[in-house]
């Protein structure tokens, strides 16, 4: 069986407790990973020219204040 099978075989098989656990561990796990491709992505300046367009709109008065 190929090991992501296995896994989510293991996890449907979990008690309900241990289930819970295994949510929030990988709920923590998920966004420190998201962390580190966003903070990733910044430093490769990928986001550059997301980030000049903002700055653009906003200078010329295109945004509204939330």
């Amino acid at each position: 069986m190929p090991s992501l099978q296995r896994i989510e075989s293991q996890v449907a098989a979990l008690p309900e407790t241990d289930l819970r656990k295994f949510r929030s561990w990988f709920d923590e796990f998920d966004a420190q990973r998201w962390d580190q491709t966003l903070s990733s992505d910044i430093m490769q300046g990928k986001l550059d020219n997301f980030a000049a367009e903002a700055l653009a709109h906003y200078g010329s008065g295109q945004c509204k204040p939330l």
